[in-house]
């Protein structure tokens, strides 16, 4: 018999606490922070999701090497519509396309690479900068 009650997360009822970090707000991080990347060309993250996030980027570049209409689409998704340039009118996911991953036509993967530095002051947790190899 189900119980009655505030549900958490797995849907169990009688949780006085549910999780404050879900799935969904993890990637959205992740997008937010894989268009800074493409628009600064350098972020510093934490370790853990400097690694999901290289991971993220490196699909993005291989869909820009790709350049036609279905991979900008898929690109598009999971790009947040930010100006990257806005003097000469250039998103982020023009960028992309347009000058970072032609720059990368004879590499065959590993595009990102990840930095570890030292730990943050406030919870010590290790951090990591993440940028586009030249």
């Amino acid at each position: 018999m189900k119980t009655q009650g505030r549900k958490n997360v797995h849907g169990k009822g009688g949780v006085r606490f549910k999780a404050a970090y879900t799935k969904s707000k993890y990637e959205s991080m992740l997008r937010t922070l894989v268009t800074d990347l493409i628009v600064k060309e350098s972020i510093t993250c934490t370790l853990s999701t400097a690694r999901d996030l290289s991971a993220l980027a490196d699909k993005l570049v291989t869909l820009g090497k790709r350049g036609d209409l279905h991979a900008r689409r898929l690109a598009a998704a999971q790009i947040r519509d930010v100006w990257a340039d806005e003097k000469n009118n250039v998103t982020a996911l023009q960028k992309l396309f347009g000058t970072l991953a032609p720059s990368y036509k004879d590499r065959n993967g590993g595009y990102t690479k990840v930095l570890k530095t030292e730990n943050r002051r406030g919870d010590n947790a290790p951090m990591a900068i993440v940028t586009f190899v030249k």
